[in-house]
Protein backbone atom coordinates (compact mmCIF):
# COMPACT_ATOMS: atom_id res chain seq x y z
CA UNK A 1 0.00 0.00 0.00
CA UNK A 2 1.51 3.08 -0.70
CA UNK A 3 2.17 5.92 1.56
CA UNK A 4 -0.61 8.01 0.27
CA UNK A 5 -3.15 5.62 0.55
CA UNK A 6 -1.83 4.30 4.07
CA UNK A 7 -2.93 8.46 5.19
CA UNK A 8 -6.18 8.06 3.59
CA UNK A 9 -6.75 5.10 5.98
CA UNK A 10 -5.35 6.91 8.98
CA UNK A 11 -7.85 9.93 8.46
CA UNK A 12 -11.01 7.70 8.20
CA UNK A 13 -9.97 5.64 11.46
CA UNK A 14 -9.07 8.90 12.94
CA UNK A 15 -12.50 10.13 12.52
CA UNK A 16 -14.44 7.70 13.43
CA UNK A 17 -12.21 7.54 16.93
CA UNK A 18 -12.72 11.12 17.04
CA UNK A 19 -16.37 10.63 17.08
CA UNK A 20 -16.35 8.02 19.73
CA UNK A 21 -14.16 10.43 22.18
CA UNK A 22 -16.46 13.60 21.52
CA UNK A 23 -19.37 11.68 22.84
CA UNK A 24 -17.18 10.68 25.84
CA UNK A 25 -16.33 14.37 26.58
CA UNK A 26 -19.51 15.64 25.49
CA UNK A 27 -22.43 13.97 28.06
CA UNK A 28 -20.29 15.22 31.05
CA UNK A 29 -21.56 19.27 30.50
CA UNK A 30 -25.27 17.72 28.89
CA UNK A 31 -26.01 15.67 32.21
CA UNK A 32 -27.38 18.30 34.10
CA UNK A 33 -29.50 19.29 31.36
CA UNK A 34 -30.35 15.31 30.65
CA UNK A 35 -30.96 14.87 34.37
CA UNK A 36 -33.77 17.66 34.61
CA UNK A 37 -35.28 16.52 31.27
CA UNK A 38 -35.96 13.29 32.93
CA UNK A 39 -36.10 14.04 36.89
CA UNK A 40 -33.27 11.93 37.78
CA UNK A 41 -31.42 12.37 40.94
CA UNK A 42 -27.53 11.98 41.15
CA UNK A 43 -27.55 7.94 41.28
CA UNK A 44 -29.75 7.45 38.63
CA UNK A 45 -28.11 9.95 36.06
CA UNK A 46 -24.71 7.86 36.90
CA UNK A 47 -26.55 5.38 34.92
CA UNK A 48 -26.17 7.46 31.63
CA UNK A 49 -22.19 6.67 31.81
CA UNK A 50 -22.76 3.11 33.49
CA UNK A 51 -24.73 1.97 30.85
CA UNK A 52 -22.38 2.99 28.00
CA UNK A 53 -19.63 1.31 29.73
CA UNK A 54 -20.75 -1.94 30.98
CA UNK A 55 -21.63 -2.64 27.07
CA UNK A 56 -18.74 -1.15 26.05
CA UNK A 57 -16.69 -3.51 28.01
CA UNK A 58 -19.13 -6.25 26.53
CA UNK A 59 -18.48 -4.91 22.92
CA UNK A 60 -14.50 -4.77 23.08
CA UNK A 61 -13.60 -8.08 22.88
CA UNK A 62 -16.83 -8.66 20.84
CA UNK A 63 -16.09 -6.84 17.92
CA UNK A 64 -12.44 -7.15 18.22
CA UNK A 65 -12.18 -10.74 17.47
CA UNK A 66 -15.28 -10.60 14.95
CA UNK A 67 -13.29 -8.47 12.97
CA UNK A 68 -10.46 -10.87 13.46
CA UNK A 69 -13.09 -13.48 11.59
CA UNK A 70 -14.84 -11.62 9.07
CA UNK A 71 -12.35 -8.52 8.31
CA UNK A 72 -11.55 -5.55 9.16
CA UNK A 73 -13.42 -3.43 6.89
CA UNK A 74 -16.87 -4.95 7.92
CA UNK A 75 -16.85 -4.31 11.70
CA UNK A 76 -15.38 -1.16 11.71
CA UNK A 77 -18.42 -0.32 9.66
CA UNK A 78 -20.53 -2.19 11.93
CA UNK A 79 -18.94 -0.38 14.81
CA UNK A 80 -20.23 2.90 13.13
CA UNK A 81 -23.28 1.78 12.18
CA UNK A 82 -24.35 0.67 15.57
CA UNK A 83 -23.11 4.06 17.38
CA UNK A 84 -25.00 6.02 14.61
CA UNK A 85 -28.39 3.62 15.53
CA UNK A 86 -27.68 4.52 19.50
CA UNK A 87 -27.69 8.14 18.64
CA UNK A 88 -30.87 7.74 17.03
CA UNK A 89 -32.21 6.13 20.07
CA UNK A 90 -31.19 8.31 22.42
CA UNK A 91 -32.67 10.74 20.81
CA UNK A 92 -35.62 9.32 20.33
CA UNK A 93 -36.27 8.92 24.26
CA UNK A 94 -36.42 12.24 24.43
CA UNK A 95 -39.28 12.09 22.36
CA UNK A 96 -41.13 10.07 24.47
CA UNK A 97 -39.44 6.82 24.94
CA UNK A 98 -38.62 7.83 28.54
CA UNK A 99 -35.13 7.19 30.26
CA UNK A 100 -35.16 3.45 30.07
CA UNK A 101 -34.87 3.87 26.48
CA UNK A 102 -32.11 6.42 26.99
CA UNK A 103 -30.03 3.97 28.43
CA UNK A 104 -30.47 1.32 25.87
CA UNK A 105 -29.32 3.80 23.28
CA UNK A 106 -26.71 4.51 25.64
CA UNK A 107 -25.68 1.10 25.48
CA UNK A 108 -25.98 0.24 21.46
CA UNK A 109 -23.25 3.32 21.24
CA UNK A 110 -21.36 1.89 24.10
CA UNK A 111 -21.32 -1.76 21.92
CA UNK A 112 -20.48 0.07 18.93
CA UNK A 113 -17.54 2.40 20.07
CA UNK A 114 -15.95 -0.93 22.17
CA UNK A 115 -14.66 -1.99 18.80
CA UNK A 116 -14.01 1.44 17.22
CA UNK A 117 -10.31 1.75 18.79
CA UNK A 118 -9.10 -1.67 18.80
CA UNK A 119 -10.40 -2.39 15.41
CA UNK A 120 -8.46 0.82 14.18
CA UNK A 121 -5.19 -0.34 15.89
CA UNK A 122 -5.35 -3.19 14.15
CA UNK A 123 -5.90 -1.65 10.44
CA UNK A 124 -2.79 0.33 11.56
CA UNK A 125 -0.89 -2.87 12.13
CA UNK A 126 -2.41 -4.30 8.95
CA UNK A 127 -1.20 -1.33 7.21
CA UNK A 128 1.59 0.26 8.12
CA UNK A 129 5.38 -0.75 8.71
CA UNK A 130 6.81 -1.58 11.61
CA UNK A 131 8.76 1.85 11.40
CA UNK A 132 5.64 3.90 11.01
CA UNK A 133 3.07 2.30 13.34
CA UNK A 134 4.13 4.34 16.34
CA UNK A 135 3.33 7.70 14.44
CA UNK A 136 -0.04 6.39 13.57
CA UNK A 137 -1.04 5.34 16.90
CA UNK A 138 0.16 8.41 18.27
CA UNK A 139 -2.08 10.78 15.67
CA UNK A 140 -5.46 8.23 16.66
CA UNK A 141 -3.81 8.53 20.90
CA UNK A 142 -4.16 12.42 19.90
CA UNK A 143 -7.56 12.43 19.51
CA UNK A 144 -8.72 11.71 23.01
CA UNK A 145 -6.55 14.91 24.29
CA UNK A 146 -8.67 17.13 21.08
CA UNK A 147 -11.54 15.46 22.01
CA UNK A 148 -11.93 16.80 25.72
CA UNK A 149 -10.63 20.36 24.51
CA UNK A 150 -13.54 20.15 21.47
CA UNK A 151 -16.26 18.42 23.24
CA UNK A 152 -17.04 20.66 25.77
CA UNK A 153 -16.94 23.58 23.84
CA UNK A 154 -19.37 21.79 21.14
CA UNK A 155 -21.54 20.69 23.77
CA UNK A 156 -21.91 24.32 24.88
CA UNK A 157 -22.84 25.36 21.84
CA UNK A 158 -25.32 22.49 20.99
CA UNK A 159 -27.12 22.53 24.50
CA UNK A 160 -28.60 25.99 23.40
CA UNK A 161 -30.45 23.88 20.78
CA UNK A 162 -31.31 20.92 23.23
CA UNK A 163 -29.84 18.29 24.71
CA UNK A 164 -30.62 15.84 21.54
CA UNK A 165 -28.30 17.57 19.24
CA UNK A 166 -25.81 16.46 21.18
CA UNK A 167 -26.15 12.63 19.95
CA UNK A 168 -28.01 13.86 16.31
CA UNK A 169 -24.85 15.38 15.25
CA UNK A 170 -23.39 11.82 15.51
CA UNK A 171 -25.61 11.00 12.31
CA UNK A 172 -24.33 12.91 9.45
CA UNK A 173 -20.38 12.16 10.82
CA UNK A 174 -21.18 8.47 11.31
CA UNK A 175 -22.39 8.11 7.31
CA UNK A 176 -19.37 10.03 5.99
CA UNK A 177 -17.29 7.39 7.79
CA UNK A 178 -19.42 4.89 7.10
CA UNK A 179 -18.86 5.92 3.28
CA UNK A 180 -15.07 6.48 3.39
CA UNK A 181 -14.60 2.90 5.45
CA UNK A 182 -15.98 0.83 2.41
CA UNK A 183 -13.62 2.21 -0.22
CA UNK A 184 -10.69 2.80 1.73
CA UNK A 185 -10.10 -0.12 4.60
CA UNK A 186 -8.86 -3.38 3.92
CA UNK A 187 -11.30 -5.98 3.43
CA UNK A 188 -9.79 -9.42 3.48
CA UNK A 189 -10.39 -12.03 6.00
CA UNK A 190 -8.33 -13.97 7.87
CA UNK A 191 -7.88 -18.06 7.92
CA UNK A 192 -9.75 -19.35 11.06
CA UNK A 193 -9.12 -22.75 12.52
CA UNK A 194 -12.53 -22.61 14.05
CA UNK A 195 -15.33 -21.31 14.65
CA UNK A 196 -16.69 -18.64 16.80
CA UNK A 197 -16.11 -19.16 20.23
CA UNK A 198 -19.83 -18.24 21.21
CA UNK A 199 -19.07 -19.92 25.05
CA UNK A 200 -16.34 -17.93 25.64
CA UNK A 201 -17.55 -14.68 24.64
CA UNK A 202 -20.79 -15.53 26.82
CA UNK A 203 -18.57 -16.06 29.74
CA UNK A 204 -16.76 -13.50 28.95
CA UNK A 205 -19.27 -10.84 28.56
CA UNK A 206 -20.64 -12.27 31.95
CA UNK A 207 -17.27 -11.46 33.67
CA UNK A 208 -16.79 -8.69 32.41
CA UNK A 209 -20.47 -6.97 33.32
CA UNK A 210 -20.75 -8.44 36.52
CA UNK A 211 -17.80 -7.25 37.58
CA UNK A 212 -18.41 -3.65 36.03
CA UNK A 213 -22.02 -3.80 37.66
CA UNK A 214 -20.58 -4.87 41.56
CA UNK A 215 -17.99 -2.47 40.81
CA UNK A 216 -20.54 0.82 39.65
CA UNK A 217 -22.75 -0.02 42.30
CA UNK A 218 -19.96 1.35 44.92
CA UNK A 219 -21.46 4.51 46.51
CA UNK A 220 -18.15 6.36 47.44
CA UNK A 221 -19.93 8.76 49.33
CA UNK A 222 -21.13 5.71 51.59
CA UNK A 223 -18.28 3.12 50.86
CA UNK A 224 -17.96 0.94 53.71
CA UNK A 225 -21.53 0.28 53.54
CA UNK A 226 -22.06 -0.45 50.16
CA UNK A 227 -19.41 -1.90 49.32
CA UNK A 228 -19.97 -5.03 51.91
CA UNK A 229 -23.74 -5.15 50.67
CA UNK A 230 -24.57 -8.52 48.84
CA UNK A 231 -25.26 -6.41 45.72
CA UNK A 232 -21.43 -5.13 45.24
CA UNK A 233 -20.23 -8.89 46.48
CA UNK A 234 -22.83 -11.07 44.85
CA UNK A 235 -22.00 -9.54 41.25
CA UNK A 236 -18.33 -9.66 42.01
CA UNK A 237 -18.61 -13.25 43.29
CA UNK A 238 -20.71 -14.21 39.92
CA UNK A 239 -17.84 -12.38 37.98
CA UNK A 240 -14.94 -14.61 39.83
CA UNK A 241 -16.15 -17.94 38.98
CA UNK A 242 -17.14 -16.61 35.17
CA UNK A 243 -13.49 -15.84 35.26
CA UNK A 244 -12.71 -19.28 36.34
CA UNK A 245 -14.65 -20.43 33.75
CA UNK A 246 -13.34 -18.71 31.16
CA UNK A 247 -9.93 -19.41 31.89
CA UNK A 248 -10.80 -23.28 31.44
CA UNK A 249 -12.95 -22.76 28.43
CA UNK A 250 -10.31 -20.85 26.69
CA UNK A 251 -7.18 -22.95 26.79
CA UNK A 252 -9.25 -25.79 24.77
CA UNK A 253 -10.69 -23.40 22.10
CA UNK A 254 -9.91 -23.67 19.05
CA UNK A 255 -10.23 -20.19 18.49
CA UNK A 256 -11.11 -18.51 21.43
CA UNK A 257 -12.15 -15.30 22.00
CA UNK A 258 -9.78 -14.58 25.21
CA UNK A 259 -6.33 -16.10 24.18
CA UNK A 260 -5.05 -16.93 27.39
CA UNK A 261 -1.62 -17.88 25.39
CA UNK A 262 -1.33 -14.36 25.12
CA UNK A 263 -0.11 -13.89 28.43
CA UNK A 264 2.63 -16.14 28.38
CA UNK A 265 4.64 -13.71 26.18
CA UNK A 266 5.93 -11.62 29.06
CA UNK A 267 5.65 -8.50 26.97
CA UNK A 268 2.15 -8.53 26.74
CA UNK A 269 1.81 -9.51 30.69
CA UNK A 270 3.25 -6.57 31.56
CA UNK A 271 1.72 -4.12 28.92
CA UNK A 272 -1.68 -5.37 30.30
CA UNK A 273 -0.54 -4.76 33.64
CA UNK A 274 0.46 -1.33 32.72
CA UNK A 275 -2.52 0.11 30.77
CA UNK A 276 -4.39 -0.90 33.90
CA UNK A 277 -2.73 1.34 36.29
CA UNK A 278 -3.05 4.12 33.28
CA UNK A 279 -6.35 3.65 33.07
CA UNK A 280 -6.53 4.41 37.20
CA UNK A 281 -4.36 7.05 36.63
CA UNK A 282 -7.14 8.34 33.92
CA UNK A 283 -10.46 8.30 35.44
CA UNK A 284 -8.71 10.10 38.34
CA UNK A 285 -8.55 13.12 36.46
CA UNK A 286 -12.55 13.20 36.89
CA UNK A 287 -11.89 14.38 40.55
CA UNK A 288 -9.51 17.45 39.67
CA UNK A 289 -12.73 20.03 39.81
CA UNK A 290 -14.00 18.74 43.18
CA UNK A 291 -9.91 18.74 44.10
CA UNK A 292 -9.85 22.55 42.63
CA UNK A 293 -13.29 23.56 44.64
CA UNK A 294 -11.89 22.14 48.22
CA UNK A 295 -8.23 23.12 47.90
CA UNK A 296 -8.41 26.25 45.67
CA UNK A 297 -11.48 27.83 46.67
CA UNK A 298 -12.70 28.15 43.12
CA UNK A 299 -16.06 28.06 41.49
CA UNK A 300 -17.57 25.28 40.53
CA UNK A 301 -17.95 26.22 36.87
CA UNK A 302 -14.28 27.46 36.95
CA UNK A 303 -12.97 24.38 38.04
CA UNK A 304 -13.81 22.45 35.28
CA UNK A 305 -11.60 24.70 33.14
CA UNK A 306 -8.75 23.10 35.43
CA UNK A 307 -8.96 19.87 33.56
CA UNK A 308 -7.08 21.96 30.20
CA UNK A 309 -3.57 21.75 31.09
CA UNK A 310 -3.94 17.87 31.57
CA UNK A 311 -6.35 17.69 28.27
CA UNK A 312 -3.34 19.37 26.63
CA UNK A 313 -0.85 18.00 27.56
CA UNK A 314 -2.10 14.80 26.67
CA UNK A 315 -2.90 16.21 22.85
CA UNK A 316 0.83 17.76 22.40
CA UNK A 317 2.07 14.54 24.34
CA UNK A 318 0.38 11.85 22.24
CA UNK A 319 1.78 12.55 19.11
CA UNK A 320 5.27 13.15 19.87
CA UNK A 321 5.36 9.79 22.28
CA UNK A 322 4.42 8.01 18.71
CA UNK A 323 7.40 9.30 16.87
CA UNK A 324 9.53 9.00 19.39
CA UNK A 325 8.17 4.81 19.72
CA UNK A 326 9.41 4.67 16.01
CA UNK A 327 12.94 5.89 17.04
CA UNK A 328 13.84 4.58 20.43
CA UNK A 329 11.15 1.67 20.92
CA UNK A 330 8.57 1.71 24.14
CA UNK A 331 10.79 1.03 26.99
CA UNK A 332 12.06 4.62 27.30
CA UNK A 333 8.69 6.17 25.98
CA UNK A 334 6.70 4.47 29.09
CA UNK A 335 9.78 4.54 31.50
CA UNK A 336 9.40 8.35 31.13
CA UNK A 337 6.19 8.44 30.81
CA UNK A 338 5.32 6.60 34.26
CA UNK A 339 8.05 8.68 35.91
CA UNK A 340 6.59 11.93 34.86
CA UNK A 341 3.41 10.61 35.75
CA UNK A 342 4.28 10.12 38.90
CA UNK A 343 6.08 12.84 39.73
CA UNK A 344 2.60 14.81 38.53
CA UNK A 345 0.55 12.89 40.71
CA UNK A 346 2.64 13.42 43.99
CA UNK A 347 3.16 16.84 42.85
CA UNK A 348 -0.56 17.69 42.75
CA UNK A 349 -0.92 15.49 46.86
CA UNK A 350 1.39 18.01 47.95
CA UNK A 351 0.84 21.94 45.84
CA UNK A 352 -3.22 21.75 45.16
CA UNK A 353 -3.68 24.50 47.01
CA UNK A 354 -1.42 26.95 44.93
CA UNK A 355 -3.09 27.63 41.55
CA UNK A 356 0.66 27.30 40.13
CA UNK A 357 1.01 24.15 41.48
CA UNK A 358 -2.21 22.65 40.71
CA UNK A 359 -1.91 23.50 36.38
CA UNK A 360 1.77 22.49 36.94
CA UNK A 361 0.94 18.94 37.99
CA UNK A 362 -1.98 18.61 35.36
CA UNK A 363 0.56 19.42 32.90
CA UNK A 364 2.95 16.70 34.07
CA UNK A 365 0.38 14.12 34.70
CA UNK A 366 -1.44 14.88 30.90
CA UNK A 367 2.46 14.46 29.31
CA UNK A 368 2.90 11.07 31.39
CA UNK A 369 -0.57 9.36 30.84
CA UNK A 370 0.25 10.61 26.80
CA UNK A 371 3.27 8.27 27.24
CA UNK A 372 0.54 5.51 28.82
CA UNK A 373 -2.33 5.50 27.26
CA UNK A 374 -2.83 5.25 23.12
CA UNK A 375 -0.15 4.36 21.21
CA UNK A 376 2.85 3.24 23.44
CA UNK A 377 1.07 -0.02 24.52
CA UNK A 378 -0.63 -0.74 21.65
CA UNK A 379 2.90 -0.38 20.10
CA UNK A 380 3.69 -3.22 21.66
CA UNK A 381 0.73 -5.11 21.26
CA UNK A 382 1.12 -5.20 17.37
CA UNK A 383 5.06 -5.82 17.91
CA UNK A 384 4.34 -8.88 19.97
CA UNK A 385 1.19 -10.69 18.11
CA UNK A 386 0.56 -12.15 14.69
CA UNK A 387 -1.90 -10.68 12.14
CA UNK A 388 -4.63 -13.28 13.17
CA UNK A 389 -4.29 -12.69 17.25
CA UNK A 390 -3.83 -8.79 16.26
CA UNK A 391 -7.09 -7.09 16.76
CA UNK A 392 -8.28 -9.65 20.13
CA UNK A 393 -5.01 -8.96 21.60
CA UNK A 394 -5.94 -4.86 20.89
CA UNK A 395 -9.16 -5.98 22.64
CA UNK A 396 -7.31 -7.02 25.58
CA UNK A 397 -5.90 -3.23 26.11
CA UNK A 398 -9.44 -1.64 26.13
CA UNK A 399 -10.46 -4.40 28.91
CA UNK A 400 -7.89 -3.84 31.13
CA UNK A 401 -8.05 0.00 30.32
CA UNK A 402 -11.60 0.14 31.00
CA UNK A 403 -11.03 -2.25 34.50
CA UNK A 404 -8.56 0.19 35.30
CA UNK A 405 -10.72 3.30 35.12
CA UNK A 406 -14.06 1.44 37.03
CA UNK A 407 -11.21 0.37 39.75
CA UNK A 408 -9.68 3.84 40.20
CA UNK A 409 -12.85 5.69 40.27
CA UNK A 410 -14.43 3.25 43.31
CA UNK A 411 -11.13 3.55 44.90
CA UNK A 412 -10.41 7.73 44.32
CA UNK A 413 -13.86 8.09 45.42
CA UNK A 414 -13.66 5.96 48.89
CA UNK A 415 -10.67 7.28 49.87
CA UNK A 416 -11.71 11.10 49.34
CA UNK A 417 -15.11 10.20 50.93
CA UNK A 418 -13.29 9.01 54.07
CA UNK A 419 -11.36 12.31 55.02
CA UNK A 420 -13.56 15.06 56.97
CA UNK A 421 -12.24 17.80 54.90
CA UNK A 422 -12.45 16.94 50.97
CA UNK A 423 -9.99 18.72 49.80
CA UNK A 424 -7.14 16.18 52.07
CA UNK A 425 -9.07 13.04 51.05
CA UNK A 426 -8.45 14.04 47.03
CA UNK A 427 -4.74 14.73 47.97
CA UNK A 428 -4.31 11.40 50.03
CA UNK A 429 -6.06 9.74 46.82
CA UNK A 430 -3.62 10.91 44.32
CA UNK A 431 -0.58 10.52 46.79
CA UNK A 432 -1.38 6.63 46.72
CA UNK A 433 -1.76 6.75 42.75
CA UNK A 434 1.54 8.07 42.93
CA UNK A 435 2.57 5.00 44.92
CA UNK A 436 1.24 2.84 42.16
CA UNK A 437 3.54 5.14 39.63
CA UNK A 438 6.28 3.70 41.16
CA UNK A 439 5.15 -0.07 41.06
CA UNK A 440 4.76 0.64 37.27
CA UNK A 441 8.02 1.87 36.95
CA UNK A 442 9.03 -1.25 38.72
CA UNK A 443 6.86 -3.10 36.26
CA UNK A 444 8.44 -1.04 33.18
CA UNK A 445 11.35 -1.79 33.81
CA UNK A 446 11.18 -5.43 32.86
CA UNK A 447 9.95 -4.76 29.27
CA UNK A 448 12.50 -5.70 26.26
CA UNK A 449 14.82 -3.57 25.24
CA UNK A 450 14.94 -1.87 21.59
CA UNK A 451 16.98 -4.43 20.19
CA UNK A 452 14.64 -7.56 21.37
CA UNK A 453 11.47 -5.90 20.62
CA UNK A 454 12.86 -5.39 16.94
CA UNK A 455 12.52 -9.52 16.58
CA UNK A 456 9.70 -10.84 14.45
CA UNK A 457 6.70 -12.03 16.80
CA UNK A 458 7.28 -15.71 15.65
CA UNK A 459 11.02 -15.86 16.93
CA UNK A 460 9.79 -13.44 20.28
CA UNK A 461 6.99 -15.38 21.44
CA UNK A 462 8.45 -18.08 20.77
CA UNK A 463 11.79 -17.56 23.22
CA UNK A 464 9.73 -16.41 25.53
CA UNK A 465 7.49 -19.64 26.25
CA UNK A 466 8.67 -22.59 24.28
Amino acid sequence: MEDKQRNKVLAVLFVGVLMGAIDIAIVGPALPAISSYFNLDARAATWIFSAYVLANLVGTPLMAKLSDNFGRRAIYLLDIALFAVGSVVVVASGVGGGFALLLVGRAIQGLGAGGIFPVASAVIGDTFPPERRGSALGMIGAVFGMAFVIGPILGGVLLTLGWQWLFLINIPIAAVVMVLAWRLLPHERLPQTGGFDWLGMGLLASALGSMAYGLVSIDAANFMATASSITVWGWLAVSAVCWVGLIKVEQGAANPVFPTQLFARRQLSLSYALTAGAGIGETSMVFLPSLAVAALGVDVKVASYLLLPVVVAMGFGSPVAGKLLDRIGSKPVILGGVSILTLGMFSLSLSASSLAGFIGSGVLIGIGLSALLGAPIRYITLNETTKAERSAAQGLVNIFTSTGQILGSAVVGAVAASFVASGQGYQAAYAMIGVLGVGLLVVALFLKARGDEAKPVAESAGGEHA
